[in-house]
């Protein structure tokens, strides 16, 4: 993955992901993330409770974006990702616990069930290279 676009991610705290429920109506949320940079994943937490949760049950695929924290209008960076929320019993689900809570030690006495996102697609925008600058990335190999 691109280095900017790593940096980018790791100095960032909230997403925002899409889900599409079987009604085929489009649902948003926001949550803070951790990115496992050798994985190339994000982790949230959510409730299992929660309307995206149920949605995941039924429909992994998702995308979303990632926005500067503190945005400055005149160097605006984002992303923009397609991918899909792994099964807990995928293998690449196992770390999601620690990196999470290392990055978020209040989450630990919050309840909750740990998300792995797997990236397919990402597309960066970075105006500080040059206004338009667009960086893809796509995941070699859907796990």
């Amino acid at each position: 993955m691109n280095e900017r676009i790593v940096n980018f991610i790791l100095h960032q705290r909230v997403a925002t992901i899409c889900c599409v429920d079987e009604n085929n109506m489009a649902y948003c949320f926001s949550c803070f993330y951790a990115f496992d940079v050798e994985r190339e994943i994000f982790y949230f937490k959510s409730s299992i409770d929660a309307h995206h949760s149920q949605i995941f049950e039924r429909n992994p695929i998702v995308a979303g974006t990632i926005q500067q924290d503190k945005l400055n209008p005149l160097a605006i960076k984002g992303i923009q990702f397609t991918g899909q929320i792994l099964h807990s019993k995928n293998e690449l689900c196992w770390h999601a616990d620690p990196i999470y809570h290392q990055r978020y030690p209040f989450a630990l006495a919050m309840p909750g069930a740990m998300w792995t996102l797997q990236p397919e697609t990402i597309k960066m925008t970075d105006n500080t290279m040059s206004f338009g600058k667009k960086l893809y990335w796509e995941l070699k190999e859907v796990v």
